[in-house]
């Protein structure tokens, strides 16, 4: 996968969140100035240490519903700016849907007046609970437009549509990546997402919480590769005529995770199961040929090596002295 050497200035919206912080990072790596902009309504500064004294780096704290004027000259903007996991998103879900609209076309605006490449960071989730599997990016979807879980799924669907609406009035290049399940150091313990959930059960030897059976499927992708996945889409030359999917196809059942996690982290520990969320996807696995013909991307890092990186990001985490409660540890909110 080749980069371009330019350097550039790039907004990375969203980017004190968990892939957001990871792809600045990334970006300063490779010599771009990076702006940063977050609300800080899911993101955290603590994901920026190491970055805020960089000199080609930049935070803006602001909500990108009501982006403030940009004044610098920008030759690329990710759009990552939205709570991505379920007790995030529908704790507030019309922010959520207002951040996913409303910040989106805001962005767009951005990239239309400063002649700037747009990448939108899509989601599996507009695939809803699927019927094709696995999933192409020509599959139209099986959302619940009515349910909780549509603040987010409904979301990122308009988002899309805008992009691509801005594309075909000649407003703005856009690329549109539906990310599928993503893992990797600064992952919040309290997330309720699958992997961060089992990982910290395990670390504080509290019983591993399965929703359902254990039978439906995700497929996970560790951060790096995602990161690296979003860039070679950015710097394509041409613009594909539709979105594509970045993750990792390799299928595993909730149960199958659970074992691999108790290996990683030993648990003796039964789980318990609890029922199946409303609208949660039975399955969810990438076809990525797209990816593979258009950018020469597939992800590398394989479960077992991402959870060996995974694994001690949580475990320092969880003893890590929580400021507002008097320097006592975190604990986990496990949900899912």
């Amino acid at each position: 996968m080749e980069m371009t050497p330019v350097a550039r200035t790039v907004l990375v919206a969203g980017g004190a969140g968990f892939i957001g912080s990871h792809l600045c990072e990334a970006l300063l790596e490779q010599g771009h100035k990076v702006i940063c902009v977050d609300s800080f309504q899911t993101g955290r500064r603590d994901n920026l240490t190491g970055l805020l004294g960089h000199p080609n780096f930049r935070l803006i704290e602001a909500d990108v519903e009501r982006l403030p004027p940009i004044r610098d000259r920008l030759d690329r903007i990710y759009n990552l700016a939205s709570p991505a996991s379920p007790p995030a998103y529908q704790a507030d879900p019309v922010r959520t849907m207002m951040t996913n609209v409303v910040g989106t076309n805001n962005l767009l605006a951005l990239a239309e007046k400063k002649g700037a490449r747009l990448l939108q960071a899509s989601t599996s989730e507009v695939y809803g609970d699927p019927q094709v599997h696995p999933q192409p990016e020509g599959y139209a979807g099986h959302v619940n437009c009515n349910g909780p879980r549509a603040c987010y799924d409904e979301g990122k669907r308009a988002a899309e549509t805008l992009c691509y609406d801005y594309l075909r009035a000649g407003r703005a290049e856009v690329r549109v990546a539906r990310i599928f399940n993503t893992y990797g150091p600064h992952m919040q313990c309290d997330d309720g997402r699958i992997v961060s959930n089992f990982i910290c059960q395990a670390l504080l030897d509290q019983p591993m919480t399965i929703y359902g059976n254990g039978e439906q499927t995700r497929s996970l992708c560790y951060v790096s590769d995602m990161v690296e996945g979003l860039m070679a889409l950015m710097e394509i030359a041409e613009t594909p005529d539709g979105p594509v999917n970045i993750g990792n196809p390799r299928e595993f059942t909730i149960l199958e995770l659970a074992e691999q996690i108790r290996r990683a982290v030993p648990n003796e520990a039964r789980p318990v199961f609890r029922p199946l969320p409303k609208d949660d996807p039975k399955r969810r696995r990438p076809d990525i040929a797209r990816a593979k013909s258009l950018l020469g991307w597939a992800p590398r890092v394989p479960l077992e090596e991402g959870l060996k990186k995974t694994v001690p990001w949580f475990a320092q985490e969880l003893q890590r002295p929580v400021a507002a409660s008097g320097g006592s540890t975190r604990h986990a909110k496990v949900t899912q």
